[in-house]
């Protein structure tokens, strides 16, 4: 398979990103350097200013907190930024690091090299974060063809197609974004109708209010902890929220106090009682705009990590008065999704023909001054109308002298501008002839997320505006400087990772233990380093081995 007929998709998510291709008539997961599917959105710097992606970064979380960073996904579309050492970066930047990952996996183990993609983003994904994502892909020296809303990857993975006429609830929770879609399929058509969500919520509120918690129950003083053992007590807390047993039990070493803690079903729904009540109001947004209630609903799908937790599965079944559908991981098939998605679009012969149609999840219109109330909204595109999609609506000057009109575009649900995104403006000259005039404004509205806009006036002259997903408020030459300062960046060697990866792993028991334990652990990194220093791979193997025997922990496998 050359690189023109390559169908490869990314689930470039908040925890994990995953990739995948289309190959011998079905999609699949490509393993990291690791030999795993998931890879941790983490990345961190270490001593020697190199830096490290994924499961090496994920193991410093906790022995070197400020120097890693994580859930930069929730700020995509920000100015928020990250300081890891001297280096300053922003969420495209760490999240390009993280694609740019995904790809060297990806053609270690096609053997080719990769250019074109599709990439799953939230639903409720704004235009700038949908630009913000573009961006990480180019920075990584991807080609991003198709942005692909997370819960239609799904459907397109599910293979939903197969249950004719019938109607779907995607319900995709995952660390960091909530989204609901509600799709219908009659052959070969998958339509979407309708997509509602929360890109605030997800696994790791439920993980913060859990922590807080705990914090109470112990009787521990949060702005009295290190940054290490906030980073430690919070892995502690998240792996007991993960195991999701019934009752959650945890336990945690601290100060030589062995502290521990139970959290029954009714706590734990009472403690996210908040959160739970945030599921609700995207799903009944989403029904609402489908013109449907619960009882029409034939299967419930729920995606992403955090839809496993039993609350969760509880809330939705209640809800929906069904058992979701669940031959699938709901952590994986995003990916599987969008590369199904990216064999469709290269119309590859042994995948089969579906037809789908997507929407456009906020509504866009422009800023209007009605009875002198300036800074109103007025939709020309509704919230979940099926694209590509074309509608007009006529406005008209405020005085006959008027001589130019500017055109603010916003996206949003919020009756005032001030309370929506602003996406582009411009002005548009005007001849004044005495008397008010008639604006017809067009919004044309593509599968790409392309929007042009189109004003007609009265005399017959028009303008156009086309504003593109592809678009961002830096310059070719910002974008340039980016890339090079992010491919100057010395990424730690992936025949080293290994070593990197277990001796971050040695740090982070290091950082927890306390007494004989810790000294212990002091007296193998000091036998690892040394080893490491003598460039002598064979004892440096032995060590690594006796380390893990010593320890009774699986030796890490070679990437």
């Amino acid at each position: 398979m050359d690189n023109a007929t390559l169908a490869i998709g990314i689930d470039l998510g908040t925890t994990n990103s995953l990739i995948a291709v289309w190959q011998d008539g079905a999609a699949q997961l490509i393993p990291n350097k690791f030999g795993e599917y998931l890879t941790p959105s983490i990345i961190s710097m270490d001593e020697n200013k190199q830096i490290l992606v994924g499961k090496p970064a994920a193991a410093r979380k906790t022995s070197h907190p400020d120097k890693t960073a994580a859930l930069f996904k929730r700020a995509m579309g920000s100015n928020t930024h990250w300081h890891l050492g001297e280096e300053s970066f922003n969420a495209p930047e760490l999240s390009s690091l993280v694609l740019r990952s995904l790809k060297e996996d990806a053609e270690d183990y096609l053997q080719q090299p990769i250019k074109d993609v599709v990439i799953s983003v939230p639903a409720y994904f704004s235009d700038e974060q949908r630009k913000h994502t573009r961006l990480a892909a180019e920075l990584a020296g991807l080609n991003a063809v198709r942005l692909i809303n997370e819960p239609t990857a799904a459907a397109m993975a599910y293979g939903l197609h197969t249950q004719q006429n019938s109607r779907s609830l995607v319900f995709d929770l995952g660390g960091g974004t909530f989204d609901v879609t509600v799709l219908e399929y009659a052959t070969p058509i998958i339509e979407v109708h309708a997509s509602a969500g929360d890109n605030y919520l997800g696994g790791e509120d439920f993980t913060h209010l859990l922590l807080d918690e705990v914090l109470k129950r112990w009787n521990l003083d949060k702005s009295a902890l290190t940054d290490s053992d906030l980073a430690a007590l919070y892995a502690c807390v998240e792996a007991a929220k993960c195991a999701s047993s019934s009752p959650l039990r945890m336990s945690w070493l601290y100060q030589e106090r062995a502290l521990e803690s139970t959290f029954y079903d009714d706590e734990l729904e009472a403690l996210w009682l908040p959160l739970l009540n945030r599921l609700r109001t995207p799903i009944e947004q989403a029904l609402r705009d489908s013109r449907l209630k619960p009882e029409q609903i034939d299967s419930l799908v729920l995606v992403g990590g955090a839809s496993q937790m039993p609350l969760v599965q509880r809330i939705a079944v209640r809800l929906f008065g069904k058992l979701p559908y669940q031959s699938y991981d709901p952590s994986t098939i995003v990916a599987l999704g969008a590369a199904t998605q990216a064999a469709c679009r290269l119309r590859h012969e042994d995948v089969e023909e579906v037809i789908l149609t997507d929407i456009c999840p906020y509504s866009l219109g422009v800023e209007v001054n009605r009875q002198g109330v300036p800074g109103i909204f007025s939709p020309i595109i509704e919230r979940n109308t099926t694209v590509p999609v074309s509608k007009v609506e006529t406005y008209s000057t405020m005085h006959p002298e008027q001589d130019s009109i500017c055109v603010r575009v916003y996206q949003g649900e919020s009756h005032k501008v001030k309370n929506n995104i602003l996406i582009d403006s411009f002005d548009v000259m005007l001849k004044p002839n005495g008397h008010i005039q008639a604006i017809d404004i067009r919004f044309s509205y593509d599968i790409n997320g392309l929007l042009e806009v189109d004003v007609l006036l009265e005399d017959g002259k028009s303008e156009s505006r086309i504003i593109s997903h592809n678009a961002t408020s830096l310059t070719t030459q910002q974008i340039d400087a980016s890339r090079e300062r992010l491919q100057a960046l010395k990424i730690y060697p992936r025949d080293m990772l290994i070593n990197r990866t277990f001796k971050a792993q040695l740090e982070e028991q290091w950082s927890r233990a306390l007494g004989d334990e810790r000294e212990m652990l002091g007296e193998i990194i000091t036998d690892f380093d040394a080893a490491l220093l003598s460039n002598d791979m064979q004892r440096v193997d032995d060590v690594r081995r006796r380390a893990c025997e010593y320890l009774g922990i699986d030796e890490p496998k070679a990437p």
